[in-house]
């Protein structure tokens, strides 16, 4: 799987700060996976590799009595993309913080429109796993990608709930399931978070600064990753088309959480009298991913 963008030289990191920007965005919005912006804007394997190498210093410097950790660990270190990732994360990080306190007050005031728009966005990215697949598509592949949008169709659906005061044990826990799907394209970290019944108090916990719930929240995220992202990244090299079928019927499932119409459950309700201007908003969602493929297309006949 190619990265498009984060191939072009020079390396450009004001545009790398504005992916993860995007990333970050919609991370801290239920129903939108940062794991489909990342492949969206290009960046999505570079990311992977980044965070293998990362989890695999951590744990060759445990192996430092052996008198090998630390070069092992410095080597992991050195074959990150630092000019691509670096500015990403920094994008990422000041997206989660800023949204958590402009992005979700607009879904909550907004919440039909903000999800016809990236409702719009998420249906038109299904062109790229499909397109990155391309001939290689098979009728078990394509009954995998039905299998993994029946489930995620399923998960999407289950009834949420707050929990207004959880033990930290539960808040590691969830983090730790939650940040598997920000590397997952078609999983949303924040909808699970919001079937946990912990999405608001997080937000809250993040905006108050309470040090001991953010603490355990990144102790499981950090926990949850180290155990993941290592079998995605041998998964996507082995196998690719697999995880790409995946990764569509994922991304096609989980479309039921950005239904444009709910209820205050997260429930289906029936199309509201504003569908047509809902259905603009939406369309202009989409239009902005289909600019983005076909810049991508553009930039692989050009390098060919």
């Amino acid at each position: 799987m190619a990265d498009h963008f984060a191939d072009r030289r020079p390396i450009r990191p004001a545009l790398d700060l504005v992916r993860g920007i995007l990333i970050g965005a919609v991370e801290v919005v239920p129903g939108v996976s940062g794991g489909t912006v990342a492949l969206i804007v290009g960046v999505y394997t570079t990311l992977i590799d980044a965070a293998s190498h990362l989890v695999r210093a951590v744990v060759a410097l445990i192996d430092i009595a052996r008198g090998r950790g630390t070069n092992r660990s410095r080597a992991h270190l050195a074959a990150v993309r630092w000019r691509v990732v670096a500015p990403v994360l920094i994008g990422m990080l000041l997206a989660v913080i800023l949204g958590a306190r402009l992005l979700a007050p607009l879904v909550q005031a907004h919440p039909t429109e903000t999800r016809a728009v990236f409702g719009g966005m998420i249906a038109a990215s299904l062109l790229i796993p499909v397109r990155l697949l391309g001939r290689a598509w098979t009728w078990r592949l394509a009954l995998l990608a039905a299998i993994a949008a029946v489930a995620a169709f399923l998960v999407t659906g289950l009834p949420s709930s707050t929990v207004a005061d959880p033990p930290l044990l539960l808040v590691a826990l969830a983090a730790s399931v939650a940040v598997c799907a920000l590397v997952m394209p078609g999983l949303s970290g924040a909808f699970l978070l919001l079937v946990f019944g912990l999405y608001e108090t997080t937000l809250v916990a993040l905006n108050e600064r309470d040090v001991p719930y953010i603490l355990a929240f990144a102790l499981g995220a950090v926990v949850g990753l180290s155990l993941f992202v290592n079998l995605l990244r041998v998964l996507l090299a082995r196998f690719r088309e697999v995880m790409l079928a995946l990764m569509t019927g994922l991304m096609l499932g989980s479309l039921r959480a950005l239904w444009p119409w709910q209820d205050e459950f997260g429930q289906a309700s029936p199309v509201g009298t504003d569908a047509g201007f809902v259905a603009v908003i939406a369309a202009t969602g989409a239009g902005v991913v289909l600019i983005v493929v076909a810049m991508q297309a553009r930039l692989d006949r050009v390098r060919r």
